[in-house]
C-alpha cells in the first residue's frame, strides 16, 4: 500500500522575512491550522543571510524594516546585514517557527486539483525527490533569483586580467588592501559598497551610467531611543514606527506632488554635503523624477563622506570597454583598476521560479491580473508576499500575511475549501505592475502581472490605504468562495 503524501493546511515557501512573518500570524490568528515553510537554502534570513558583500545594511529604517509584533531594540536606526540576521532568527527562535522550518527543500512544482480542492507540490530535498499537498500556498519567496544576478555583458572583460565580482556573490576571501576597485553602478548596492571598500582599498570609483538620487539619513534614531527609556521598548517601537510610516509617506507623496521641487531639494543636500565647487549637476542630477526610481540612502552621509575626503570618486557616462588594468569610458575617460565590481542590479524571478499548474494546464502570471497585491485572478488559494517599492518591505509583509489569516478564517466559518479572485470586467484598463523605472523591472516588464485601474485590482503602494482594505476590506470582494 502506497502512503498517502504529507500535507498540511498552509505551505509557506521561503524562510526569509515574509516567510517568518507569515509563521508568526498562521501561529497567532490561525491556531488550529497546520503550516510548513519550506526553504530551497540551509538557513533563516532570505536576502540577508544570502548577501554577503562590504557594508552591507538595510535601506529602509529597522523600526519599519521590523515586525509589528518583534521589537527592534537595537541602537542603529540603519543596522548592517548582520545585525537583521539576527534579529530575523532570534524572532524565528524565539516564537518556535523555526520548528516549522525544513531547511534545503526546493520546490519544483505546484499543480492545483479543482476536485480535490488542494495543492500537489513536488519537492527537492536533502532525501530527494518528494511530493506533499496542501490546501493553501503562500509564496514568500522574493522576486529575484538566487542563484544569478544581473551580469551584463562587457566588451573586453576577459582581458581586463582582474577579479570582476557580482555583489551578490561576494567572494570571502577577496583581499582589497591596497587595491584599486571600480564599482559598477549606481543603485544601493553600489552606494553602500563604496565607503566600506573606500575603508580599506587604495582608491574606489564608482562607475555609473547615469546619477541616482541620494539622500543621507542619521543612523541612530534619537527619537527612538529617548522613547525606550521612557516608555520601554514595545510603545516606543510602535510610536516610531508610526512616525517613521508617517514621514517616509509623506515624502513619497511630496515627491509625486512637486517632483521638481523635491528633486531640487534632494540635489541641493548632496552638494551642500560635496561642497560648492562639486558637479552635482552632472553626477547627481538624475533623468528621472524622484521615485521613479528607489531613492538610494546613506547613512550619516558616509557615501557622501568618502568622496569629499577624496578616498572616493564618481565616474558617469557609458563605458566602451574592458582593458588590462582598467575601464576605457566611451569619452575616453580612463579608471584604473585592479579589481571590478559589478552592482549592476537583480535578476527578477517571479513566484519562485515554480512551475504553476491548474489541473495540469500551466499558469502563465505574465499579463495576468493581481488581486490586492496578493492573490492573482482566477487563482485559487494562491497567495504571494511583494514589499513596497517606497517603504519598507516588512511592513507589506505583515499586512499580507495577516489578510491571508482573515481569508482563512472566513473559508473555515463558511466551510468553504477554495477561495479564487475572479474579475467580471475584462474591459477595465490595464496598466503596469509597478509603476517603476529601474532596470531590473523594465527588464522584465513583459513577464510580469498587472494591476487594475480599480480596487482591488489596483496596486495601492500606500501603507494607510492597504491597512484599510487588508486588515478592514471586505473579504467577499470580487472573491468566489466554494466548497
Amino acid at each position: 500500500m502506497i502512503a498517502a503524501p504529507e500535507h498540511v493546511d498552509v505551505l509557506v515557501v521561503g524562510a526569509g522575512i515574509s516567510g517568518i512573518s507569515a509563521g508568526w500570524h498562521l501561529q497567532r490568528h490561525c491556531p488550529d491550522r497546520s503550516y510548513l515553510i519550506l526553504e530551497a537554502r540551509e538557513a533563516i534570513g532570505g536576502t540577508w543571510d544570502l548577501f554577503r558583500y562590504p557594508g552591507v545594511r538595510s535601506d529602509s529604517d529597522m523600526h519599519t524594516l521590523g515586525f509589528a509584533f518583534q521589537p527592534w531594540t537595537g541602537e542603529a536606526a540603519i543596522a548592517d546585514g548582520a545585525a537583521i540576521l539576527r534579529y530575523v532568527q532570534d524572532t524565528a527562535s524565539a516564537h518556535g517557527i523555526d520548528r516549522h522550518i525544513r531547511f534545503g527543500t526546493r520546490v519544483v512544482s505546484a499543480d492545483w486539483s479543482e476536485r480535490e480542492a488542494r495543492w500537489t507540490v513536488a519537492v527537492i530535498g536533502p532525501a530527494g525527490h518528494a511530493v506533499l499537498t496542501c490546501g493553501f500556498i503562500d509564496l514568500c519567496s522574493g522576486y529575484y533569483d538566487y542563484a544569478a544576478g544581473h551580469a551584463p555583458v562587457f566588451a573586453g572583460s576577459e582581458d581586463f586580467g582582474g577579479p570582476i565580482v557580482h555583489p551578490q556573490f561576494w567572494p570571502e576571501k577577496l583581499d582589497l588592501g591596497g587595491k584599486r576597485v571600480a564599482v559598477i553602478g549606481s543603485g544601493a548596492t553600489a552606494v553602500t559598497l563604496v565607503p566600506a571598500l573606500a575603508q580599506v582599498a587604495a582608491s574606489v570609483t564608482m562607475v555609473q551610467r547615469s546619477p541616482s538620487y541620494v539622500v543621507a539619513q542619521p543612523a541612530r534614531d534619537r527619537i527612538a531611543a529617548g522613547l525606550r527609556r521612557a516608555l520601554g521598548a514595545r510603545l516606543a517601537y510602535r510610536l516610531v514606527r508610526a512616525k517613521n510610516v508617517t514621514l517616509s509617506m509623506a515624502f513619497f507623496q511630496a515627491s509625486r506632488r512637486w517632483p521638481e521641487r523635491v528633486a531640487r531639494r534632494m540635489i541641493g543636500m548632496a552638494q551642500a554635503a560635496l561642497g560648492p565647487d562639486y558637479d552635482t549637476e552632472r553626477h547627481f542630477t538624475p533623468r528621472y523624477k524622484p521615485w521613479d526610481q528607489r531613492v538610494c540612502l546613506t547613512p550619516d552621509g558616509d557615501f557622501f563622506a568618502a568622496i569629499g575626503e577624496g578616498r572616493a570618486a564618481v565616474v558617469t557616462g557609458a563605458i566602451e570597454r574592458f582593458e588590462p588594468g582598467g575601464v576605457r569610458m566611451a569619452s575616453g575617460e580612463w579608471v584604473p583598476a585592479d579589481v571590478v565590481v559589478t552592482a549592476t542590479g537583480l535578476a527578477v524571478k517571479m513566484a519562485g521560479g515554480i512551475a504553476f499548474s491548474l489541473d495540469g494546464a500551466p499558469i502563465d502570471f505574465a499579463g495576468r491580473l493581481q488581486y490586492r497585491g496578493m492573490m492573482f485572478d482566477g487563482v485559487p488559494n494562491l497567495a504571494f508576499t511583494f514589499g513596497y517599492t517606497n517603504a519598507s518591505w516588512t511592513l507589506k509583509a505583515d499586512l499580507t500575511a495577516r489578510y491571508l489569516c482573515r481569508l482563512l478564517n472566513a473559508m473555515q466559518r463558511r466551510a468553504v475549501r477554495i477561495a479564487t479572485p475572479v474579475n467580471e470586467d475584462p474591459a477595465m484598463t490595464r496598466e503596469a505592475f509597478l509603476p517603476f523605472s529601474s532596470g531590473y523591472i523594465a527588464r522584465v516588464a513583459d513577464q510580469l502581472p498587472v494591476q487594475g485601474a480599480r480596487k482591488p485590482w489596483r496596486l495601492h503602494q500606500n501603507y494607510l490605504l492597504d491597512v484599510l482594505a487588508l486588515r478592514f476590506g471586505a473579504l467577499r470582494k470580487n472573491m468566489r468562495f466554494d466548497r
